[in-house]
């Protein structure tokens, strides 16, 4: 199949027999243009189906209009929330996105930053991988003088805006929640250390558990178990040792709290009787579970507007010396059958 040729600004001053830069000045609405001029440059842009390069025009005035996006995994409801908040957002204010996907790794999370800073976005808005601690890649996004905001999984020692979730207190409420519904061996599926989200629900894990005055044991806490996968196989462990426990704090995410209620079924453990199980991020199918599962709602559509809106509060900021913003939303205990012990 042929390539059509793309109409450019000579094209059309060809055609008239004028200059390039007179083409632009019509189509830029300039004043130097006289009307009738800029009437028939327009009419022939049109029969020549132009249209016009707005990244080249934009990067002209200094701004691109466009935010670029990174995050681990579009396909978790979680991310892809976060992204149509943004996106609510910015469509109204004409701007654009470039969705990046890191699939948690590192080395792919500098490819897709590097890209972005070299596609001159205005904007970053980035949830760091998994895999690495190492954010060089993020000052130089900094060092070239773009926006960085950084959304739930954030590098904490950049200062830079950031938009959390307050994780201790969510996990604090959802371990509370399994206290007092009775449980007494509650387990935790936590996830890699070097994220202070992880590091923040298990913090409220153990916050919960000294104000219940219930001893931490061990043997219950499970490394790195974040995916579904990990979920199911710290599961087995757990429900192997000679003192199993009775309730599975899922901290990574549904996901994993998913693998859990699979192990449990596999086994013919009942669930909440014999296990309860709470999961984290109100994944859409935690809903339609049987049962269902008790989880955390994080509001990751409100998260995103609220990145959205950030970036153009700042942009309206005509303050040089500005501390950077940290805005952190308190999540919900959602409770469902998966811990619901007495109906």
């Amino acid at each position: 199949m042929k390539k059509v040729k793309r109409t450019t600004i000579y094209d059309i001053a060809e055609k008239l027999g004028i200059t390039a830069s007179s083409v632009s000045r019509a189509l830029n609405n300039s004043n130097q243009v006289n009307e009738k001029t800029k009437e028939l440059i327009i009419k022939t842009a049109d029969e020549l189906n132009y249209k016009r390069n707005t990244l080249a025009s934009n990067l002209r005035k200094g701004q691109s209009k466009t935010i670029g996006v990174v995050i681990p995994r579009i396909n978790q409801n979680f991310f892809s929330n976060v992204i149509a908040g943004i996106e609510e957002v910015t469509y109204q204010k004409g701007y654009s996105l470039i969705i990046c996907q890191s699939d948690e790794d590192h080395d792919k999370e500098i490819q897709c930053v590097n890209t972005l800073i070299n596609q001159h976005v205005d904007c970053i808005v980035i949830s760091v991988s998994a895999d690495g601690n190492d954010y060089q890649h993020l000052q130089n996004v900094l060092d070239h003088g773009i926006q960085l905001i950084q959304v739930d999984r954030v590098a904490e020692e950049l200062e830079t805006l950031k938009v959390i979730n307050d994780n201790v207190q969510a996990s604090y409420e959802a371990v509370s929640h399994l206290i007092e519904g009775g449980y007494k061996r509650i387990a935790l599926l936590e996830g890699p250390q070097n994220l202070s989200i992880f590091k923040q629900r298990k913090e409220g894990y153990l916050k919960a558990f000294k104000a219940y005055n219930v001893p931490v044991i061990e043997e219950l806490i499970v490394e790195n178990a974040w995916t579904k996968e990990l979920g199911a196989e710290g599961t087995r462990k757990l429900l192997s040792l000679p003192h199993p426990p009775d309730a599975i704090f899922a901290s990574t995410s549904d996901f994993s709290a998913l693998g859990v209620l699979d192990v449990a079924n596999a086994m013919g453990i009942k669930v909440p009787s014999q296990l309860g199980i709470c999961g984290y991020a109100n994944e859409s199918f935690s809903e339609i579970t049987s049962p269902s599962i008790t989880t955390i709602d994080q509001f990751s559509v409100y998260m995103g507007n609220t990145v959205a809106n950030l970036f153009f509060q700042e942009i309206g900021n005509n303050d040089t010396i500005t501390k950077p913003k940290i805005i952190s939303i308190k999540p919900e205990l959602i409770i469902r059958g998966s811990t619901k012990r007495n109906g």
